[in-house]
């Protein structure tokens, strides 16, 4: 009567057992991919435990107690955390049942004639996400036990007492089983031997119900679909618990910018990316000052910093530094004077080096990107550098694909990373949590050579950045470098003749002047720019193509009582589509970022472009969503309703699919409202 659930598993893989274990890892170590009301888990300690009366950890699998980065002292915390978990699990088999350690029933009980004494332990603590009202909930702490041998995991919830020590909260015990039926059937289960007392709290501790339906089918999923990740943990390099308490605290104190921001980019994932990136950074400060005996804040340059908010949120807690950037933001008057932000253009060379800084700082900033690690390096020995690439770009330009076997986004990595290395510096890789798919960050804070031999490490990126110019800018590589007297006798003198006179005076501070940084004036290639009568054309008819093709398919639609068929054409590939457009249009559409395809998106009130087919948009089948909107777009939604005139009430043989009272475009100009949001962007202007 305690079996919540148990789900199937075909195994054809051979994924089993070891997968299961990695499954329950993914469990242990990251809740919050399976559980959203949690933000993760902290590993407090882990060890094997006997099951003998001794009940010692042993002492060489032990995990720092405390769940943070320990530096110079994780031995001695490693050892304290072994003592720590060994005294906790004597304290915790003492409570079950009989005093010695045999498990409630209907779990399956530890060990058992023949097989090993040992288990192991792992002690997390679950750290709960922030709420909107009221205070934060406590993290709560959880004993994992492990016994590969019964293929089980059991989870005991702790409580402490007002003595300080912990006490197993046994109605909410359970248990994951893997069981191997035969040849490639197994079964996961998820066993609790007191449903009827399982207390919910609605975030560490979610009903019975949702473990037995969501968190076991990830389980089974996770367990023979696990694959090696080629990106670290999320968080892997700070401590888990600080960064939800710092990243809380940020968040409510910079949310009303979300409110006022007046860039025509989402606020919420800016505002919020920018909020855990300033979180993970002053997080990585302070284990740094900690290492290395500091007291005085770390400064800062951020280059490339774009609307600034990294650099304001940084600044306001007590860092002192500046952002710089080849164009400036609106959102820049409204952060004050004591946020230091420049309008300028980085040229890698001498004349932008920063001696006096402590660390730089790329967040997103495409071509500056693989030159960091190298500013870096030539600021000064001390200097450390930050990075969170984005787009791919090499020393000169686009970055050019080297490697088939790996994913652009992991070879671009890899590449930045090699950058680092060249430049001298351990380079540490992280995975932050915030809303991007490029979240994977590059760290250089530890160097590999001593300050000796600066000079060679500065031959050695000269010659590595020399190797991979494309052979037109080869052809001047004598001007790469630090020291550039000692490439005077290169073979580039026509090269040299052909600069502008005021470009060949300063040559000597340039380290590649095939540079090209981004431009002042920010070119918009999304398709949004083009003429509206080009876009009309191309809207109507990609829109005959598809309500032309055969077979139609036809939807009921009843209004006001009478029975008639909405055309909703056929769906075609972005390619069958891409056929019948004219080849001018197709080159002109070419020139933008995405296309066609990107045209057709922003048209969503007619198309609907799923995996690369096109389909007409069915309005009727729109489902409303099921979130809250945050006030910001449930303000905008309501400015813009009835806006626009709807295009099938125009240009459809059928009209439009919705009556008018229910069609938030206008059927007809009659119906037409004045636009707030677009006086509201010339008032910002």
């Amino acid at each position: 009567m305690g079996l919540v659930r148990t789900a199937a598993v075909r195994d054809g893989g051979a994924a089993l057992p070891h997968g299961f274990w990695a499954a329950v890892r993914v469990w242990l170590e990251k809740p919050q991919v399976a559980n959203r009301r949690l933000c993760g888990a902290a590993i407090e300690a882990e060890g094997t435990v006997s099951l003998g009366e001794g009940g010692e950890a042993s002492r060489p699998f032990a995990a720092v107690w405390g769940g943070g980065s320990g530096g110079g002292q994780e031995g001695r915390a490693a050892s304290a955390g072994a003592v720590e978990l060994g005294r906790l699990w004597r304290e915790v088999r003492g409570q079950l049942s009989a005093g010695h350690g045999y498990l409630p029933p209907p779990l399956t009980p530890w060990g058992g004639p023949g097989r090993r004494s040992e288990l192991r332990a792992v002690l997390r603590t679950l750290l709960p996400r922030g709420r909107s009202v009221g205070p934060p909930a406590p993290p709560t702490k959880e004993l994992a036990v492990e016994d590969v041998d019964t293929g089980t995991v059991t989870f005991l919830p702790l409580e402490e007492n007002s003595e300080g020590k912990y006490q197993i909260k046994k109605c909410n015990i359970y248990q994951i089983q893997l069981t191997h039926i035969k040849d490639e059937e197994w079964s996961v289960s998820i066993v609790a031997p007191f449903p009827e007392e399982w207390f919910s709290d609605g975030i560490a501790y979610p009903k019975l119900a949702w473990l037995g339906n969501e968190l076991l089918s990830r389980l089974a999923k996770w367990s023979v679909e696990q694959k090696p990740s080629e990106f670290k943990s999320t968080l892997s390099l700070i401590s888990v618990a600080k960064y939800s308490k710092v990243y809380q605290g940020l968040k409510e104190k910079y949310r009303e910018m979300v409110k006022v921001w007046p860039e025509v980019t989402d606020p919420e994932k800016f505002v919020y990316e920018d909020v855990a990136i300033a979180a993970y950074l002053l997080i990585l400060w302070e284990e740094e000052r900690k290492e290395k005996g500091l007291t005085k804040k770390q400064s800062f340059v951020d280059l490339g910093c774009g609307n600034g908010l990294l650099v304001h949120i940084l600044n306001n807690e007590g860092h002192s530094g500046r952002g710089i950037d080849v164009r400036r933001r609106k959102i820049w008057d409204m952060y004050g004077q004591e946020t230091h932000l420049e309008e300028s253009t980085i040229m890698p060379g001498d004349s932008h080096l920063f001696p006096d800084t402590d660390w730089l700082i790329g967040n997103h900033s495409d071509e500056l990107t693989p030159w960091i690690p190298v500013i870096a390096a030539r600021s000064s020995y001390s200097c450390c550098y930050f990075v969170l690439p984005c787009c791919f770009f090499d020393f000169h330009g686009k970055y050019s694909r080297r490697q088939s076997k790996k994913t652009q986004y992991r070879e671009y990595l890899d590449f930045v990373a090699q950058v680092g290395f060249v430049c001298g510096f351990h380079v540490e890789e992280d995975c932050l949590r915030i809303p991007s798919t490029k979240r994977v960050c590059l760290i250089g804070k530890n160097r590999t050579y001593p300050s000796t031999e600066r000079a060679l490490i500065d031959k050695k990126i000269t010659q590595y950045i020399n190797n991979r110019q494309t052979c037109a800018v080869v052809t001047c590589d004598r001007r790469v470098g630090f020291n550039h007297k000692d490439h005077s006798d290169g073979v580039c003198k026509e090269a040299d003749s052909e600069l502008p006179e005021n470009e060949t005076d300063a040559a000597g501070t340039i380290w590649m002047p095939g540079f090209q940084p981004r431009e002042k004036v920010e070119q918009i290639r999304n398709c949004a720019s083009l003429p509206r009568d080009f876009v009309d054309d191309v809207v109507l008819n990609v829109a005959n193509l598809l309500l032309n093709a055969t077979p139609q398919k036809s939807c009921s639609n009843i209004h006001g009582g009478n029975m008639n068929t909405w055309n909703q054409g056929e769906s075609l590939s972005l390619k069958e589509v891409a056929e019948h457009l004219n080849k001018e249009t197709l080159k002109r559409l070419k020139s933008e970022y995405g296309g066609l395809q990107t045209l057709l998106k922003n048209n969503h009130q007619v198309f609907e472009v799923l995996n690369g087919r096109v389909h007409i948009r069915d309005w009727r089948k729109e489902k409303p969503s099921t979130k809250t909107k945050p006030e910001v777009k449930r303000r905008l939604s309501a400015e813009a309703f009835k806006t626009r005139l709807c295009w099938f009430f125009i240009h459809h043989p059928d009209g439009c699919s919705l009556p008018s009272e229910s069609c938030p475009y206008a059927h007809g100009t009659e119906e037409l409202r004045q636009s707030q949001i677009i006086k509201k962007k010339k008032y910002i202007q």
